[in-house]
Formats: structure tokens, C-alpha cells, sequence
């Protein structure tokens, strides 16, 4: 054997030798059998599909939150964190009589919105395929698409007899995540209570990149139409975000203003909105206040319940530590976990990883932990209003009708058909808001 090679295969064996007290008996038994499946299985089997297998199993024994990321799943992924994709800008639904697609509401600035397409329109065809019959899913798919693709659409709209043809260009749609009371005719949000036009409604439905500053801007508009209470609705809201909460909480929370909750005694810094801590207690991250553009000057009352986490949970906490506002409503869900998304390989997807814990300004972990009892966020004394099964399901028809300009018929809402819902949790919100601007 010529010296050159003799060299590279000792360094080779050498290398192996140092490496393998690092490599786990389970990691060498785990890399035998794929390569024992993939060379002798009965029919052939792609690495692939054995890599996300065995992903797939090893986070499965691990919390709720962790998990594997497949790279077939990971555009869904993205546009489920990102609120976008490339689309149209309108919300649809399936008229009940005439199986045709129809429009619920434009969403304003979107190629719909701007093309004038109203709630109500019915859609016959998208480009060459007929509508009727079509599943809301299957529908979607075709109105969806990459942005700079034209699509046609045929549509007939109320009192007109004659069809016209629309040709739009797909677009990015940025899904709004900060959303009002109702939709008005052109599909915008209004804010400000019908019967209570000082008080504003502003319900966040999930964290995403832009909600801070979707915040930031309803806000500011809303302080010039003379809003003088708000109400922050994150009933169900699951999170997202990390940034976008500490976006929100950083918009109400002066840095110079240390917390009005301090349970142990112990100084906290002033404008300290979050902490995570390891798997051993050990501070991660300080995240704080800045000092551009905080507002306050008015009441605020949050309305959360058992399915509000995460990033709600953040920021119910951090309002409530600062006395910036008091929590309505029921016990927050506990999910106080932070995960981190690690880039595998190119093409063999991600891997979210629960990393650390969220602990609120004052120092209480937000987690649910076994045999923890002080977790997640609690309303305050007076304002616990819990709702029974049948008003939760009440007030998701409720809001489902609020939520589109186009109502929705009788026979579409027959298997959940209600009365005007009566929101004893929002309606508590007002009640406390209106004792405070009494007051004043």
C-alpha cells in the first residue's frame, strides 16, 4: 500500500476511535438499523422516508410542543407562522342552495379588495373550473397560487342578472392578525363598541411577524377617534411569536416603570417584560421595554381563557405584573415553553425543539408543570367569569358571525343555530371599563 494511503487510513481509524465514546450505544444501534432495513427490507425503502420516521418517533416521546417538521409540510409550516401566502384576499364560504363558492368578505388592500369584489358575490368559475360543489379546501387550492399569477374569476353578483369576468393577479396576503368588532361594507375592521363608541374592541388572534406592529398602528388611530377604554380580546388564542408579544407588551409598558407585583420582595428591574430560563433555572434572555411610543392614559381590560397560551399568556402577564391593565374571564391554558427551530440538513426539514420556559415580570414561572400549583395567568379578584360548554360554543358561532360582512343564513347555522349570545365575560370587560371612566 502506497505511505500516502497508509496515512489517510490511520488518521481515519484514529478519528474513529476519538469519536466513538461521544456516539450513545442507542445512536449506534439506531444507525444499524436503518442501514440493516435499507439494505435488506423485502421491497425497497427511500433514506428519507427512514430519517423522518425515526424523527417522527424520537419527538414523539417528548412534550406537545416538539416536534418533527417533515420538508413536504414545511410551506404550510412557514405560512401558518408567517400569516402569508400568495393569494387572492378573500374570504369564502358555500352558499347552501346553490353549492357555488361565494365571498364572505374581501380583505382591504388585497387584489380583491382592490378590484371592488363585495361580500355576497358569488364566484361560478375559477378560470375554467365550476365552483359548484367544490369543497371550501378544494377551492382555496385553486384560488391560491404564487404571486404575479393571473387567475380569472366568473362571478354574479346581487340584483344582477349578468355574469362578469374578473381577471386578477395573485399576490402576497398578509393575514391580519389584530382584528375589530364587525366588518363594515368594504371588509375593514370597525373597533369602537356599537352602544359603547368610547370603548374599543380589539381582539389579537394569534402572534404573528406583523401583529406588534398591526398593534401599534390600530392603536394609534384608535387614541385619535377619542378612544377612551380598550378592551384586548385573546379568548382562544393559541400564540405564536415570541418577538410579536414582546412587541405588544413593549407598546403599553414604559422601560423607566419597574412592575406593581413583586410576590418575594425581590427587586426587579424596571421594564422588564419576560425572562427565559433553562432547563435548570438559569436565565437565558432578559427581554425589556423601550422607550419609543409607549401609550396608557386609558383602561384596559384583557379577556382571556383555558385555551389563551403561549404568547397571549405573555402578554396577559406582563400587562397585569405592570397594573396596565386587569385580566377578565378564566385561568389561562399554561403553555410557557419556549421552542427554537432548528435547520436540519437542506431538504430534511426542521426540528422544534422546546428549549426554555417563559417567566412572567414578576418572577412566576407561566408553564404547567406536574404538581406545580402557581402557573399560567389568573384573573383578577372579582372578574373570574367562567362560561359553561354550551356558551363556548355559543360564542364561537357569535363570533364567526361577526367576523364576515356577508351573514350567513339560517340553514347554513341550523345545527348551531342560537339567540343573540350574551357575552357575560366581554360584557363584564365594559362594565369594569365604565366603573373607571366614572371615576375619573
Amino acid at each position: 500500500m502506497p505511505r500516502r494511503n497508509l496515512r489517510v487510513l490511520l488518521l481515519a481509524v484514529l478519528f474513529c476511535v476519538l469519536c466513538a465514546p461521544r456516539v450513545s450505544r442507542s445512536n449506534r444501534v439506531l444507525w444499524f438499523a436503518m442501514r440493516h432495513i435499507q439494505s435488506r427490507y423485502l421491497t425497497p425503502v427511500d433514506e428519507g422516508k427512514l430519517f423522518e420516521g425515526a424523527m417522527a418517533g424520537m419527538t414523539s416521546q417528548l412534550d406537545d410542543y416538539s416536534t418533527y417538521i417533515p420538508p413536504d409540510v414545511l410551506e404550510e409550516f412557514n405560512e401558518q407562522i408567517d400569516r402569508e401566502f400568495g393569494g387572492l384576499g378573500i374570504e369564502i364560504r358555500i352558499d347552501p342552495e346553490t353549492k357555488y363558492l361565494t365571498v364572505a368578505s374581501p380583505i382591504v388592500g388585497t387584489p380583491a379588495g382592490n378590484a371592488g369584489m363585495l361580500a355576497g358575490d358569488r364566484i361560478l368559475r375559477i378560470d375554467d373550473e365550476s365552483t359548484q360543489g367544490l369543497s371550501i379546501e378544494d377551492a382555496a387550492e385553486l384560488l391560491r397560487g404564487l404571486p404575479g399569477e393571473p387567475v380569472t374569476l366568473t362571478i354574479a353578483r346581487k340584483g344582477k342578472e349578468a355574469t362578469e369576468e374578473i381577471e386578477l393577479v395573485r399576490d402576497r396576503i398578509q393575514i391580519d392578525t389584530v382584528l375589530g368588532d364587525t366588518r363594515n361594507a368594504r371588509g375593514s375592521w370597525d373597533y369602537l363598541l356599537e352602544h359603547h363608541p368610547d370603548i374599543a374592541y380589539v381582539r389579537i388572534d394569534s402572534f404573528g411577524d406583523q401583529t406588534g406592529e398591526e398593534m401599534r398602528t390600530v392603536i394609534g388611530d384608535l387614541k385619535e377617534q377619542g378612544m377612551k377604554g380598550l378592551i384586548i380580546d385573546m379568548r382562544d388564542n393559541p400564540g405564536g411569536l415570541l418577538p410579536a408579544a414582546i412587541d405588544v407588551c413593549d407598546l403599553f409598558v414604559d422601560p423607566k416603570e419597574p412592575p406593581t407585583v413583586d410576590p418575594d420582595g425581590k427587586p426587579i428591574p424596571a421594564g422588564l417584560l419576560l425572562t427565559t430560563r433553562d432547563r435548570h433555572g438559569r436565565v437565558q434572555n432578559e427581554y425589556y421595554a423601550h422607550n419609543d411610543g409607549t401609550v396608557n392614559g386609558f383602561p384596559i381590560a384583557v379577556l382571556i381563557n383555558g385555551n389563551s397560551a403561549s404568547a397571549a399568556e405573555i402578554v396577559a402577564a406582563c400587562l397585569q405584573d405592570y397594573g396596565k391593565a386587569v385580566i377578565v374571564g378564566e385561568r389561562s391554558f399554561g403553555k410557557g415553553t419556549v421552542q427554537e427551530i432548528l435547520d436540519l440538513h437542506p431538504d430534511q426539514g426542521l426540528l422544534k425543539l422546546t428549549m426554555a420556559s417563559y417567566w412572567r415580570p414578576s418572577g412566576r414561572n407561566i408553564n404547567r408543570a406536574e404538581g406545580v400549583e402557581e402557573w399560567g395567568v389568573s384573573p383578577d379578584e372579582g372578574l373570574e367569569i367562567a362560561l359553561g360548554d354550551e356558551e363556548r360554543s355559543d360564542l364561537r358561532v357569535a363570533r364567526r358571525r361577526r367576523d364576515v360582512t356577508e351573514s350567513y343564513t339560517e340553514s347554513e347555522l341550523a345545527d348551531e343555530d342560537v339567540p343573540e349570545f350574551n357575552d357575560r365575560q366581554r360584557d363584564t370587560a365594559i362594565a369594569w371599563i365604565k366603573r373607571q371612566l366614572s371615576a375619573e
